[in-house]
C-alpha cells in the first residue's frame, strides 16, 4: 500500500480492456509493438473475461519482449511525433487520465529513462494522482510503478521484487510476464479508502484486505502536548514524518528523543507515551497487524 505524503503520481494494474483498445488504435507505436494478431485477439476477447485474461497477457508479453531496436525506433517515433492530443483517449473522468497528461507522462518518463520499452506501459496500465492522505493497495502480482512524488510504503513479507522496466535494477521481463495477474481494472477502483478512529480522533486507519498489516496516520494537534500511542496486540513500527518529542514506555531504559525520520519499534501490548516539543504538533504513520 502507497500512502501519499505529497501529490503522488504512479502506475497500477492493468487498464479497463476498452481504455486499452482505445490506445491501440490511436497510437500507432504502440500497435506496432503489440502486433495485429495480438491487438485483434484483445478485441474480440471483450466480454469474456478468462479469454480477456489470456489475450491482455499475449499482447504485454508481446511488447515486452520484442527486440530493443525495434521498440526504441518506435519510442523514438512517437516521442517525435506531434500532438500527443490526437494519440491518447480522453474521459475528462476523475482518476482517469486525460490526452494532455498522457502526452507529458509519456516526455516525463522518456527524459528519465531513454530507450526504456516502460515508457509504453502507461497505454497498458492505469495511471493514478493521488493527493496527500490518499492511498492506493497493490494486490499480490499486481504491476505497479512509482513515477514522482513521497509516499509512506508498507508491503507483505516478499521474496520476489520483479522488474521489467523504468528502472536501472536487474530486469527480468519473461519472470514477470509469467507471474503477473492480469485482470483489468478501473482507476478508481485502485484508490484504497482510509477511515477514522472511532476510539482516537488523532488516528486515521488505512486497512487493506489483507491481515498481513494496517497502517495508522497519527496526526497529533498543536494543542495536544501529552499524546499515548495505543498498545495493540501486535508488533509495530512508528516512523515519525513531523514534529519533535520525549517518548517513553514501561520497556525502554530511558527516554527516548524522536524527531522527524526517527523509527521506533513497538512490541505488542506495549504504548508509547509521548511529550510533544514541537509547536506544531507531530505527525507519526504507524505499522502493525490488526487480526
Amino acid at each position: 500500500m502507497a500512502i501519499a505524503l505529497t501529490r503522488f503520481q504512479g502506475l497500477c494494474g492493468f487498464r479497463p480492456v476498452e481504455e486499452i483498445l482505445g490506445f491501440l488504435q490511436a497510437v500507432p507505436e504502440f500497435h506496432a509493438l503489440v502486433g495485429r494478431d495480438a491487438a485483434e485477439e484483445l478485441r474480440s476477447s471483450v466480454g469474456d473475461e478468462v479469454r480477456t485474461s489470456q489475450a491482455l497477457k499475449k499482447c504485454f508479453s508481446k511488447m515486452m519482449s520484442c527486440e530493443k531496436k525495434v521498440f526504441v525506433d518506435e519510442l523514438n517515433e512517437l516521442v517525435k511525433r506531434k500532438p500527443f492530443e490526437q494519440d491518447c483517449v480522453s474521459t475528462g473522468a476523475a482518476g482517469k487520465d486525460t490526452s494532455s497528461s498522457n502526452g507529458d507522462l509519456l516526455l516525463r518518463l522518456h527524459s528519465q529513462y531513454p530507450g526504456d520499452i516502460g515508457c509504453f506501459s502507461i497505454y497498458f496500465l492505469n495511471y493514478m494522482v493521488l493527493e496527500p492522505g490518499q492511498a492506493m493497495f497493490l494486490g499480490a502480482n499486481e504491476p505497479h510503478a512509482y513515477i514522482y512524488g513521497d509516499c509512506i510504503e508498507c508491503m507483505a513479507c516478499s521474496d520476489n521484487t520483479v522488474r521489467a522496466g523504468l528502472t536501472r535494477k536487474y530486469i527480468d521481463v519473461n519472470t514477470l510476464c509469467e507471474m503477473l495477474n492480469y485482470k483489468p481494472a478501473s482507476a478508481s477502483s485502485k484508490i484504497f479508502l482510509c477511515v477514522q478512529d472511532p476510539a482516537d480522533p488523532c488516528v486515521t486507519l488505512y486497512d487493506p484486505p489483507v491481515p498481513d498489516f494496517t497502517v495508522m496516520k497519527i496526526q497529533v494537534p498543536a494543542s495536544v502536548k501529552e499524546y499515548t500511542v495505543a498498545s495493540v496486540d501486535s508488533a509495530s513500527i512508528l516512523l515519525v514524518i513531523e514534529g519533535d518529542a520525549t517518548a517513553t514506555s514501561a520497556a525502554a531504559f530511558s527516554d527516548i528523543t524522536m524527531r522527524r525520520g526517527s523509527v521506533l519499534f513497538v512490541s505488542a501490548n506495549e504504548s508509547i507515551s509521548l511529550h510533544v516539543t514541537s509547536q506544531s504538533g507531530m505527525t507519526l504513520f504507524r505499522a502493525c497487524s490488526l487480526l
